[in-house]
């Protein structure tokens, strides 16, 4: 019945949503609001489109905010009991999902899918449900729909039930695990996953590799794609908003910080990551250390400047990698550190305007994930560089399909090699650096995140013609 249909034409799904909250000591709520593609996109496509953003009240001012219906336009966030929530994001998504895609289990010992992963299991299935009802009861008749993510890849298949009139499609911002490493979830799981997700119209992906696993796992287990489309969008840097975000006055107190920390003269490679077990610091952090034992003519020339903000602290895995990471660098220090050289400047406090300073004086960027979706950091410090930047890139990152052509490729887990490519990075002339740099911001900007989200919605509005 038409009674039974909402009003809003275009919708997002995704665990996290633009917009967080937080009760002040008045006990007012103040609103903080959030970036990215999905920002971006939202807005671009104007509020004449009747947007909603549907997404999980992730703290207590979120569900203090839902509790007062206090929650901004165009926005609806939805108050999951809380073991539920955790039980789905942390037991599910980030420790079962996210390490088969990144492959990241230490198989010996893990995964182990007793009775107690049967039981998060089913709170992951009731958050993705709590989702498509949601999304079932706001959306007007034949509007678009575009989920986001491993949390919700359960979703297009349970909205598709509810609302056969929707047009569905679901973005992955991860990679996608090959179909050997698929196979090690149970059965019904790996098909309940992707009968989910080809509840779709369309499926988008970062890369074309991570699209052509996921058409092998889908032959492989759920007998092929059926009528489900499948899309590639390499998400790009926003290069008008970083530039200028990098020259604004905070930027340029954190770079006077940083030369003091880094000194006079000195190179530096630079990475900036969450302390996230794919993106590889340690080994990151023991390539420097194997250049300064191989070319002992860096030492006291050359700083690592290296951010590393934590990241899902509430696992003990990751508490465990990011104190790793704090004692390896500690170690560097302290066995080829001066009076007045420290090798490693490490900061593992979230500051953005501290990166984007980072950015415009790096000689070197160091981007070595495991695996990694796509990797922005990668497609970022181009733009922003001051005075050109030499990429030492991972051959697993999705952006190197991209960037691997003007870039430094190496194997991730070769450490010997990663010190190479840096000596080579650092040694590179002049002339080849500024020309890489200018051939690597326009391959990261190709497509900026408003274009990116656009493109996947017209794509979307023309495999399946309105209801």
């Amino acid at each position: 019945m038409a009674s039974s249909f909402g009003v809003a034409q275009v919708l997002v799904a995704s665990n996290r949503g633009p917009v967080s909250y937080e009760v002040v000591d008045d006990g007012s709520l103040r609103a903080k609001r959030g970036g990215g593609g999905l920002v971006s996109g939202l807005s671009a496509i104007g509020p004449e489109a009747d947007a909603l953003w549907v997404c999980s009240a992730l703290s207590d001012g979120d569900r203090e905010a839902v509790r007062r219906g206090a929650g901004e336009d165009g926005v609806r966030m939805l108050d999951i009991p809380a073991d539920v929530h955790a039980d789905a994001y942390n037991g599910i998504a980030n420790s079962v999902l996210w390490f088969v895609h990144h492959m990241l289990y230490q198989t010996p010992l893990e995964p182990v899918f007793d009775a107690a992963f049967r039981r998060r299991w089913a709170s992951y299935e009731s958050y993705n449900r709590a989702f498509a009802e949601a999304l079932a009861e706001e959306a007007a008749r034949g509007a678009a729909v575009l989920v986001q993510d491993y949390h919700l890849t359960l979703v297009p298949g349970m909205l598709r039930e509810l609302r056969p009139d929707l047009r569905i499609a679901h973005f992955s911002h991860t990679p996608w695990a090959p179909e050997e490493y698929f196979a090690m979830l149970p059965g019904d799981i790996a098909r309940q996953l992707l009968r989910g997700m080809l509840g779709a119209d369309r499926l988008g992906f970062l890369t074309r590799r991570w699209a052509d696993a996921f058409t092998a796992c889908a032959e492989r287990f759920a007998d092929g794609l059926g009528d489900t489309a499948v899309g590639v969008h390499g998400l790009g840097a926003d290069a008008d908003f970083l530039r200028a975000r990098a020259h604004e006055a905070d930027v340029e107190e954190r770079i006077t910080a940083l030369r003091e920390e880094i000194g006079e003269g000195r190179r530096t490679i630079v990475r900036v990551d969450r302390t996230e077990l794919s993106k590889n610091i340690v080994r990151g952090l023991l390539a420097y250390r194997q250049l300064l034992d191989d070319r002992p003519e860096w030492r006291e020339r050359v700083v690592h400047v290296a951010f590393a903000y934590p990241s899902r602290q509430d696992l003990a895995v990751y508490r465990d990698y990011t104190a790793e990471v704090q004692r390896l660098a500690e170690e560097i220090n302290e066995q080829y550190g001066t009076p007045d050289w420290r090798p490693v400047v490490l900061h593992v406090k979230d500051d953005f305007a501290r990166s984007l300073a980072a950015y415009r004086l790096a000689d070197v960027a160091l981007v070595n994930p495991i695996r990694d979706g796509m990797n922005l950091v990668a497609k970022e410090v181009p733009v922003v560089s001051d005075a050109g930047c030499a990429l030492v890139l991972s051959r697993e990152a999705g952006a190197h399909e991209e960037l691997g052509e003007d870039a430094i490729t190496v194997n991730p887990y070769d450490v010997v090699e990663t010190a190479g490519a840096l000596h080579e990075a650092l040694t590179m002339g002049p002339g080849e650096r500024t020309d890489r740099t200018k051939r690597l911001a326009a391959s990261a900007t190709a497509l900026p995140p408003a274009r990116w989200f656009l493109e996947q919605l017209d794509a979307l509005r023309a495999v399946r013609p309105p209801a």
